[in-house]
């Protein structure tokens, strides 16, 4: 189906008519000068617009004067479920969103939404909303597979939702385990991790914890209040700024050096060589990660600095090298 310049100027005069009577719902009277502003187009396209309604038939009541405007007469409603090509496309790709996030915990309400979707929709939205689907697509959230915690979440959730604690058995990052008992505040996806945030009896604090890293949980009957105060955005934030006193430079040759403008140059201060080259400079709270990369790009990459950098790789480098020879 190929579109016209008329049938695109139609479809914009029709979401401005539809924007145009949400507004007049949204309270009793607008005057002429306000609905230029929130729709962006002059007074006499105003006017135009509110001709163009009442011979459709919408009841549209006008006064003159300083306190007069336009309103909707009393009880007029639109009909439910009336949205344009952009708007449903941006219904289904959230419910396809949450879906990839959450999984099963809402897989069920993901189907029925669509489902409903499906069914009020007319025949000509549907296939455009099906080819704005096929064009812009988001997928691969995950970096771990978290289909093996799904019940952990979809308990989680339910916890959050009837304020009631969890007790669990949480392994930390050096495997050991302890058994807590958490109040849980929110449920946090970043960076491809998902986070329980919450305060931990155990510590009488509030923390954060891996989901992946939960052994067992079960829901108890003790109820708990969210301080009223208590922002889990503004939490995440200050809790995970963590702090980066070590900077790091290394020189990647020419032949990989596309590779790390591609993948770490939106977070790397990154200058090129005459020779084609790359030297990469960034801030890391420790020297783990920054050995782990440099060692990726084998003898493409000379670490500059630190020095203790420089020791480590070396140090790695000498101990493959010994194991590759026993062999």
């Amino acid at each position: 189906m190929v579109r016209t310049d008329c049938d695109r100027d139609a479809a914009h005069v029709a979401t401005r008519l539809l924007s145009l009577i949400l507004l007049l719902q949204s309270r009793s009277t607008w005057k002429a000068g306000e609905l230029c502003l929130e729709l962006g187009v002059s007074e006499r396209t105003v006017h135009r617009y509110m001709r163009m309604l009442d011979e459709m038939g919408i009841p549209i009541y006008s006064e003159r004067g300083p306190y007069g405007g336009f309103s909707l007469v009393r009880g007029y409603r639109l009909p439910p479920l009336v949205f344009t090509a952009e708007e449903a496309t941006v219904l289904y790709m959230g419910a396809n969103l949450v879906k990839e996030v959450w999984g099963r915990t809402y897989g069920e309400a993901v189907t029925a939404v669509t489902a409903k979707l499906d069914n009020v929709l007319p025949d000509e939205l549907r296939q455009e909303v099906a080819v704005g689907q096929q064009n812009l697509v988001v997928s691969g959230l995950h970096a771990l597979d978290y289909r093996p915690w799904e019940p952990t979440i979809h308990l989680l959730r339910q916890c959050m939702h009837d304020r009631r604690c969890v007790r669990m058995r949480y392994r930390g990052l050096g495997r050991d385990e302890t058994e807590r008992v958490v109040e849980p505040y929110a449920l946090a996806f970043q960076w491809g991790i998902w986070y329980l945030v919450g305060r931990c009896r155990l510590r009488g604090e509030k923390r954060t914890f891996r989901v992946e890293r939960i052994q067992h949980a079960v829901g108890l009957a003790e109820e708990y209040s969210i301080p009223r105060d208590f922002d889990v955005r503004v939490y995440l934030r200050e809790s995970m700024e963590y702090e980066r006193p070590l900077t790091v430079r290394v020189r990647v040759e020419a032949g990989a050096a596309a590779s790390v403008w591609e993948r770490h140059g939106h977070w790397m201060e990154l200058s090129g060589g005459e020779d084609g080259s790359v030297t990469a400079r960034f801030s890391v709270a420790t020297l783990d990660w920054a050995e782990g990369w440099a060692l990726s790009l084998g003898p493409a990459a000379r670490v500059l600095e630190p020095p203790e950098l420089v020791e480590r790789v070396r140090a790695a480098a000498e101990g493959i090298v010994r194991r590759y020879e026993d062999g």
